[in-house]
């Protein structure tokens, strides 16, 4: 069995803790509130930023569409125009002639009444689409607004945390160089194994580790024990630490 000063194994549970302490800070930081909250809106901006893109897109070759539509139209209103105009002027005599244009004007109509329905339909579609993307944009405006605030909120919690790990891990610092180092590195090799808990103090035959009762067999091999032994709970191996709280 390790040996080691009964004035260093109580100073182990000062170390063990900070390292408690540590830990929980530790913990705090990374389970933060506004970090899932966080997360829930760095995913949903990037659903509605694929929103966004697509009504871009959408937008932009709606609008295209729409030049077209309303250059056909107007090349046929002019070509109507025209012709009406020729007729107008009786530049056309022949009634063969005046005919065939009498019949293309109605053609011309029809023509033009058809571009105008695919027009508004285009219209239309560009409009629903605009309004797609202007929702999509305030609703980056809004995810942008929540976050930055958030973050704003998150990081002053960390520098809060953080200055309270930077006192708890200088405040161990003189502690552990004090330790024998034998004692320190089977503390940290239980701590890992344990859950963080390496040290627990032997507390009215209760372990403080596992929170379990001694039994008399136990509690007589530790009484035997020099004070100078260090001792581990049967149980679950961490050091047990003993003070005049022990109940020996």
């Amino acid at each position: 069995m390790i040996k080691a000063d009964p004035f260093a194994q109580r100073k182990l549970l000062d170390v063990q803790a900070l390292d408690s302490r540590l830990d929980q800070l530790k913990h705090r930081r990374t389970h933060l509130p506004q970090l899932a909250r966080l997360e829930e809106l760095a995913a949903s901006r990037r659903g509605v930023d694929d929103q966004a893109r697509d009504a871009r897109i959408a937008v932009d070759d709606l609008s295209l569409e729409q030049r077209k539509a309303d250059a056909d139209v107007e090349q046929v209103k002019a070509r109507r125009a025209r012709d009406q105009q020729r007729m107008d002027a009786g530049l056309v005599t022949n009634p063969k002639d005046l005919e065939r244009m009498q019949n293309e004007l109605v053609s011309l109509e029809r023509r033009i009444g058809s571009l105008e329905d695919t027009e508004l339909e285009i219209m239309e579609r560009l409009e629903e689409a605009q309004g797609r993307l202007t929702a999509a944009e305030a609703r980056l405006a809004e995810i942008d607004a929540e976050t930055q605030a958030l973050s704003a909120e998150r990081d002053a919690a960390w520098a809060e945390l953080d200055a309270e790990l930077e006192a708890a891990a200088a405040e161990r610092s003189p502690l552990v160089e004090d330790l024998p180092a034998d004692l320190l590195a089977l503390y940290d090799k239980i701590r890992q194994k344990q859950g963080g808990i390496g040290a627990a103090e032997l507390r009215r035959r209760e372990c403080g580790g596992c929170r379990l009762t001694l039994d008399n067999a136990e509690l007589a091999v530790i009484k035997a024990a020099s004070v100078d032994t260090v001792v581990r709970c049967e149980e679950c191996s961490r050091i047990l630490v003993r003070t005049g709280e022990s109940g020996l």
